[in-house]
């Protein structure tokens, strides 16, 4: 009896998932999901990306209506709530992905968005006959590539009991926080404070030790022992130190998010001084035409410093 329901619970998992975006992440994720043996279609504005992909392993859809008729599941990991909205209706709210997919099927959306936003999908979906789950994600390009992102999803039973593993390919951490979407996205918003200052903390933090003639390789060494160290101290410093600004989370993302988090805040009069200063650092790296680079390149702002220029990898 016990092995007769596990396959009735097997067969209403999904086994065609569709990624919609193969940037540093999604394409970490669509390589995770093929190696959990799920049949992964993909969609990519980059013709190059997505042919690599299907010598991957992979099919490439050259559509996205193409991938609706295929998936019970699709994973949106675009870059905000304006391209979520493009794939999902289209440029005239009618022929995007969402009229393709069939009933039943789940959307899980992973851009950083405004709850508000989360929220309104959701019930937009919902009326369409498909699920949703509120889900962004934290970790970056390595995690995603490792299957070990973190996830801060809320949406209903039925789609969790669709997507399951789905998830497990995903993430080593997913924190189901509740049946009402945005409640993932208000967590990731708190998130992107957190990580948010932090950059901005750390470039300032190595500028005035490079105002201070501090030898800057010794400084990172110790503060990654002590206790100002913090993740992204640690992650990100090292683009300072080989002058690598090559991105893969750009100035201009938290632009955006820092925006998102004001903007949450706002709504309920809530100061967030320290927010609200590191969302002007990345604002001013973005104008002096940094907005494109690494969030790192925010410690550019800083007049009387001589920044590490680029290294030869072997030499470091």
């Amino acid at each position: 009896m016990a092995s007769q329901r596990n396959r009735r619970n097997e067969s209403k998992m999904t086994k065609n998932v569709g990624i919609v975006g193969l940037g540093a992440m999604g394409l970490g994720v669509a390589r995770s999901l093929l190696r959990a043996g799920l049949h992964v279609y993909a969609n990519d504005v980059r013709q190059q990306v997505l042919d690599g992909f299907a010598a991957e392993g992979g099919v490439a859809c050259q559509s996205l209506a193409e991938m609706g008729q295929h998936c019970d599941a699709v994973v949106l990991l675009v870059v905000n709530a304006a391209q979520t909205e493009s794939v999902l209706f289209g440029a005239d709210g009618t022929q995007g992905l969402a009229h393709a997919m069939k009933p039943g099927s789940v959307v899980i959306a992973c851009a950083t968005v405004a709850p508000e936003f989360a929220i309104r999908l959701g019930q937009r979906l919902q009326d369409m006959g498909l699920h949703m789950l509120d889900a962004p994600v934290s970790g970056g390009a390595a995690r995603a590539a490792e299957g070990t992102m973190t996830m801060m999803t809320s949406g209903p039973a039925a789609a969790y009991a669709a997507c399951e593993h789905v998830l497990a390919a995903m993430a080593g951490k997913v924190y189901r926080l509740g049946d009402q979407h945005g409640q993932g996205s208000k967590v990731k918003i708190i998130n992107q404070l957190l990580a948010g200052v932090h950059i901005a903390a750390s470039a300032e933090a190595m500028a005035l030790g490079l105002r201070e003639g501090v030898d800057p390789d010794a400084l990172y060494e110790v503060i990654t022992h002590s206790a100002g160290n913090s993740w992204m101290f640690e992650n990100r410093v090292p683009h300072i130190l080989n002058g690598d600004y090559t991105p893969l989370s750009a100035v201009d993302i938290f632009v955006k998010d820092l925006g998102l988090v004001l903007d949450t805040a706002r709504a309920s009069k809530f100061p967030l001084p320290l927010s609200a200063t590191a969302h002007q650092m990345f604002m001013q790296a973005s104008t002096a035409g940094h907005g494109g680079e690494d969030d790192s390149a925010v410690i550019k702002i800083f007049p009387g410093i001589e920044i590490p220029s680029k290294r030869d990898p072997d030499t470091h």
